[in-house]
């Protein structure tokens, strides 16, 4: 079972000496990576769920705050949780993306993407709320057509996205694909991790049940697909206090990775509290792999 740490930039703030305060003891804890969330835009009386988000709250973009975390970093991961993808441009992504691990030295690893649940967002945006599953897909096999590509170049023809023969340098740190995981709370997001991602990491209020049963559409997509379902990693959201039975339970279930969020009053000391729980100091340098 690997570890991370999620920085709610909304409720931690977007201060850059507590980000570096916070990433720093992450690591030093042994935490795997770090998760950052995202939301483009927000406004009065915006819900996910039955929550309303303040519309004071900071976001600030996901992919410059990680590079931020990198830079005053050695070994962490970078993830995000979710990245909403139907309102990127996969060029423009995928070059973002490859250059963001190339400077890492390898760990832009655990990008974590969604469709987004605010319309308003998605209006502000230019993108027809309905399209955005259709958008992520074509934007996963866009951007990984671009990583995989060499100098002649390559074509791509969509629904949404278009291009001939681009080439685009350089490419992600020793690798020619960087893992693209899948965040939703849908069976439809569980059928895409499947078919297009290298994870699954479902939110939202599930059963037991129902958590079983997207994992196995996950699965089921995956062999459909002609990809080894063995290998799709399932990562989960836990708590700061969860005991030991709890992770257990979850590694029984197949969860390979639990992120988990601290009170932002007391984050330092429940990190650490944490990582003495699990004993993660002594597992640096062996869960921490790039790949």
């Amino acid at each position: 079972m690997k570890f991370a740490i999620s920085y709610s930039t909304p409720y931690y703030g977007a201060d850059p000496d507590r980000i570096v305060t916070f990433a720093r003891h992450a690591e030093d804890c042994g935490f795997e990576a770090i998760y950052v969330p995202e939301h483009i835009a927000v406004y009065p009386g915006a819900k996910v769920g039955n929550h309303e988000i303040p519309a004071e709250l900071p976001y600030p973009d996901p992919l410059d705050c990680l590079t931020f975390i990198a830079a005053a970093t050695q070994r962490i991961l970078l993830g995000t949780g979710v990245l909403l993808l139907p309102y990127r441009h996969p060029v423009i992504l995928a070059k973002r993306l490859a250059t963001i691990d190339l400077l890492s030295r390898g760990r832009m690893r655990l990008l974590t993407v969604g469709l987004g649940t605010l319309p308003g967002e998605a209006e502000a945006m230019g993108v027809d709320y309905g399209t955005r599953g259709r958008r992520a897909d074509e934007a996963i096999d866009a951007m990984r057509l671009l990583w995989s590509g060499g100098a002649d170049g390559v074509s791509y023809h969509g629904e949404f996205f278009a291009f001939d023969n681009l080439v685009s340098f350089p490419k992600p740190y020793g690798v020619l694909d960087l893992p693209i995981h899948v965040g939703g709370s849908s069976r439809a997001a569980a059928r895409r991790a499947g078919l297009r991602g290298d994870g699954y990491f479902p939110g939202g209020v599930m059963g037991p049940d129902e958590r079983a049963e997207q994992m196995d559409i996950a699965r089921a997509a995956a062999i459909e697909a002609g990809r080894d379902p063995s290998a799709l990693q399932c990562t989960r959201w836990g708590s700061i206090d969860m005991p030991l039975e709890h992770v257990e339970g979850l590694a029984a279930q197949g969860v390979t990775r639990v992120v988990v969020g601290a009170d932002p009053d007391r984050a330092l000391d429940q990190m650490s509290r944490f990582a003495e729980r699990f004993g993660l100091r002594a597992g640096i340098g062996n869960s921490n792999n790039h790949g």
